[in-house]
């Protein structure tokens, strides 16, 4: 059986709900912007406390290589930016194939593809050099600030733990895919830090930014998005309890 569009006509938004996603996404982006001025003004509290971590941690990178290349792996396959957003168009095909979702297809589908363009034009934009080591575990190419990876994994994770929360998921989903966010967001910062790829307040950078993003892009989908699942969902969490 054919199941029925999931993305209804727009109806009047819940604007409790979209003005606390507002308020979530003002306060990261005066916390994103601040750390973008002190890079930028290359503060120097900042690139000593940057400088005496990445030291620290790049002289434990070349004493542990089996962990070095454990970190590699991890990066370069399980949580590279390219594998985040293959994460996120099977997503965008599920919605819009399974559900009929394609407005919610197309949400998440143009505000990953907004998360690229932001981390690049900030890139391009600050120009700040990475890390240069001696005797370097790994590479990676462009500017450091923000760290892709990590807008990247914060942006798809941030994203996904929402639309899994909101299609009514069950309790035992929804936990494992905070884990699975929280491991993977937090993990794929560690292991550039590690790798000596990017400085401590790159990552700090991309976590920020891609909050921000996935802050705003729910209070975007809260304001003018469909509501039909929403009012769905909250029939199935009410038939639960």
């Amino acid at each position: 059986m054919h199941n029925p569009p999931v993305d209804s006509p727009p109806r009047p938004p819940d604007h409790r709900l979209a003005a606390r996603a507002a308020g979530a996404a003002g306060v990261l982006a005066v916390c994103s912007v601040l750390l973008l001025a002190l890079v930028a003004a290359e503060w120097r509290p900042l690139t000593d406390l940057d400088g005496d971590v990445a030291r620290t941690t790049h002289r434990w990178a070349v004493d542990q290589p089996g962990l070095t290349h454990a970190c590699r792996i991890l990066t370069d396959w399980v949580w590279d930016p390219w594998t985040m957003r293959l994460l996120a168009a099977l997503a965008v095909v599920w919605l819009a194939w399974r559900r009929s979702a394609w407005w919610t297809a197309c949400w998440l589908a143009a505000t990953v593809a907004v998360g690229s363009v932001v981390q690049q034009g900030l890139k391009a934009a600050v120009g700040r050099p990475r890390p240069v080591w001696p005797d370097p575990v790994d590479s990676a190419h462009y500017a450091a600030f923000p760290s892709g990876h990590a807008m990247t994994a914060t942006v798809v994770c941030g994203l996904l733990l929402w639309l899994v929360h909101r299609y009514g998921a069950g309790t035992a989903l929804r936990r494992t895919a905070l884990w699975v966010a929280v491991v993977s967001v937090t993990g794929v910062g560690l292991t550039r830090v590690w790798l000596g790829v990017h400085w401590p307040s790159d990552v700090l950078g991309g976590w920020l930014l891609g909050a921000t993003l996935v802050a705003a892009a729910v209070m975007v989908h809260r304001r003018w998005g469909p509501v039909g699942s929403r009012a769905r969902s909250s029939r199935t969490a009410d038939h639960r309890t």
